[in-house]
């Protein structure tokens, strides 16, 4: 019996020190990005379309994304290239034009 539990917990164990935690400064306009039907749904789906990412957390109080991932399936350049291309800012990399417009305007800062 051990032994089954052992051989099912097993790869979760040793994926241990694969799994990393990074919070990424971003720019948030707004008060509500996380929960932004259109915006925030937009950003996390695009997030957890990507192998290897476990979870996401939104502080648009901090305006940093919190992204817990496996190092070895997703890397934390294509992270936050895949945030820029949702319309935001990652670290140093600035989100496109193009994405930035497919925000709503209060997301874009721009009311």
């Amino acid at each position: 019996m051990i032994a089954g539990m052992l051989a099912f917990a097993g790869p979760a164990l040793w994926a241990g020190d694969k799994i990393k935690t990074v919070a990424i400064k971003t720019t948030i306009n707004c008060d509500h990005c996380k929960m932004c039907p259109s915006c925030g749904a937009r950003l996390e789906k695009s997030l957890y379309d990507q192998k290897g990412i476990k979870r996401v957390d939104v502080d648009d109080q901090h305006k940093t994304i919190k992204v817990v991932y496996h190092s070895e399936k997703i890397t934390l350049e294509t992270i936050k290239n895949t945030i820029a291309a949702s319309g935001y800012d990652a670290d140093e990399v600035k989100a496109p034009a193009e994405a930035l417009a497919k925000l709503d305007a209060c997301c874009r800062g721009a009311e």
